[in-house]
C-alpha cells in the first residue's frame, strides 16, 4: 500500500516529467531557430497588412508586441490582475496547452501607445526578442496575469504571444 506522502511524491514526479516533455516540444524564444522564425514573419508584414480578426492595425500590433516584450524585461510596468488563471493548473494549461483565444482584452498599458516609425517598430519587436533571450540581470518581473513564471514558461508564453498576433495578420 502506498502512503499519502508516497502518492504525492509520485504525482509530483509525473507532473515534472510531463512538464519536461511538454517544454522540449514547445516552441520557445529560448531556441534561436524560433526567434529567427518570428523575426522573418515580422519582416513579411507591411503597415497595410490586414487583420483576420480583432481591431488592431498592423502598426498597432507590432507596437503591442514590442511593448509586451518590454513588459517581460521589466522596462514597462503593467498593473497586476488577480484572476483564477494566475494559479496552477489553469496557468500551465493556458501557457502550454490551450489555443490563445481571439479578441481577449489586454492590459491598457500594452495598447495605448501610438505606434512610431514602421521600420523602427518592426526592428524593436525583433530585437527585444534577443534581449529577452539573454540571461537577465536579476529575477524576471511577475507577469500581470500569470504571476511568477519560470524561464521556460516565459519563453513559451512570449513565443506563443508573438505567434498569435502574427497569425492574426496572416504571417
Amino acid at each position: 500500500m502506498v502512503s499519502a506522502r508516497g502518492a504525492a511524491v509520485d504525482g509530483a514526479m509525473r507532473v515534472a516529467r510531463w512538464r519536461a516533455r511538454t517544454e522540449r516540444r514547445m516552441k520557445s524564444i529560448w531556441k534561436a531557430s524560433a526567434r529567427d522564425d518570428l523575426r522573418a514573419r515580422l519582416a513579411r508584414l507591411t503597415p497595410e497588412s490586414k487583420a483576420q480578426w480583432g481591431r488592431m492595425t498592423a502598426p498597432q500590433m507590432v507596437a503591442h508586441l514590442a511593448d509586451s516584450a518590454r513588459m517581460a524585461l521589466g522596462d514597462l510596468p503593467v498593473a497586476s490582475k488577480r484572476l483564477p488563471i494566475r494559479y496552477p493548473p489553469l496557468k500551465q494549461l493556458i501557457i502550454y496547452c490551450l489555443p490563445f483565444r481571439k479578441g481577449v482584452p489586454t492590459a491598457p498599458e500594452l495598447i495605448g501607445r501610438v505606434p512610431g516609425d514602421w521600420v523602427h517598430e518592426v526592428h524593436a519587436a525583433g530585437a527585444l526578442l534577443e534581449q529577452i533571450a539573454s540571461p537577465p540581470d536579476g529575477p524576471r518581473p511577475e507577469h500581470p496575469v500569470f504571476g511568477r513564471l519560470s524561464e521556460q514558461a516565459w519563453g513559451v508564453l512570449v513565443y506563443r504571444h508573438y505567434d498569435h498576433h502574427l497569425r492574426q495578420f496572416g504571417v
